[in-house]
């Protein structure tokens, strides 16, 4: 395998139990070994030294409720806080429920969605949803938008997945849903060597999306797994954002993002419950950037994406 391709969130090498810990030295005094999520104390209030991730503000961008132990939408939410805490990490963005399939049903969007939706109300303050929704059923996503980020709690769109490659015609509909509230979408990406599956979207289908709309704010999820090759893809388009989420925590990753795209244009997610936060998280503290890098991509550049709708709806954050 080469080092930029990583192993698909559905087939996880490392949950949110059974994390590896890495063999980093920057990181051997940041992150403790634990049985959940390599957290840091049980009790964090309690460290005379906080541990160096503590002092940024961390927004994760991309989360699921997949793979989560828990009987309810609400138990697994409890458990996914509850770890972020240990990390502190501030605010979660959810998305897709946790039974989505590849190629859902109107009906399983809209289950998927209602599950994100009891889950972000029982933390209100904590946690943010995006609706889960398919070019393959545009007129339903249109319906499903208004319902969910217009006249309901959610703030953004995605993770979009198969179905149909984001650059198809049927994606303009939702395109124009997003536009209308400012809210970027998160596209799921990937560059196999042995071909992607059928409706799946390359950092390539991305970048010609956001050339067609180039007001339209794009989160290229993954940045394609293969990360030198996407990172590359990308540089171009100043709409279009690399995420970091999914991966092993490999050296290299962050700094040439940095380094080829500007921090401003890189997203920290953990892709959680398929891969765990510190094994995430240990990218950004781990790579040789600034501070000032760092608290962009840890949470700075979603706040700013999500600030606009977060303002219409009335969010304090």
């Amino acid at each position: 395998m080469r080092r930029g391709e990583m192993a698909h969130r559905r087939r996880p090498r490392h949950g949110l139990i059974g994390v590896r810990l890495i063999n980093r030295r920057t990181l051997l005094k940041e992150f403790a070994a634990s049985p959940m999520l390599s957290a840091a104390s049980a009790n964090p209030s309690q460290e005379a030294d906080p541990p160096p991730w503590r002092r940024f503000r961390i927004w994760d961008e991309h989360c699921h409720l997949g793979a989560v132990p828990g009987d309810s939408p609400e138990e697994r939410m409890a458990l996914l806080i509850e770890c972020a805490d240990r990390l502190g990490i501030e605010r979660l963005l959810l998305s897709q429920g946790y039974s989505a399939q590849r190629h859902p049903t109107a009906d399983q969007l809209r289950e998927e969605n209602d599950r994100v939706m009891r889950a972000v109300r029982r933390y209100t303050d904590r946690a943010f949803g995006s609706v889960y929704l398919s070019p393959a059923h545009s007129e339903f996503s249109v319906r499903e938008f208004n319902r969910c980020v217009r006249d309901g709690p959610m703030v953004c769109i995605g993770e979009l997945e198969a179905d149909k490659r984001c650059n198809a015609p049927e994606m303009d509909p939702i395109v124009e849903c997003a536009l209308s509230m400012k809210t970027p979408i998160l596209q799921h990406t990937w560059l196999k060597t042995g071909g992607n599956e059928e409706g799946e979207s390359t950092p390539y289908d991305v970048v010609e999306l956001a050339r067609r709309y180039p007001d339209l704010q794009l989160v290229c999820v993954h940045t394609g797994g293969d990360w030198e090759r996407g990172i590359r893809v990308l540089r171009s388009t100043r709409n279009v954002h690399a995420e970091i989420a999914g991966s092993n925590p490999t050296t290299g990753f962050v700094e040439m993002a940095v380094r080829e795209l500007g921090a401003e244009r890189v997203i920290y997610g953990s892709d959680v419950g398929g891969r765990s936060f510190a094994s995430q998280l240990s990218k950004v503290m781990g790579a040789r950037i600034p501070d000032s890098a760092k608290e962009l991509i840890l949470g700075g550049n979603l706040r700013r994406l999500l600030m606009p709708v977060l303002q219409a709806k009335g969010y304090r954050v």
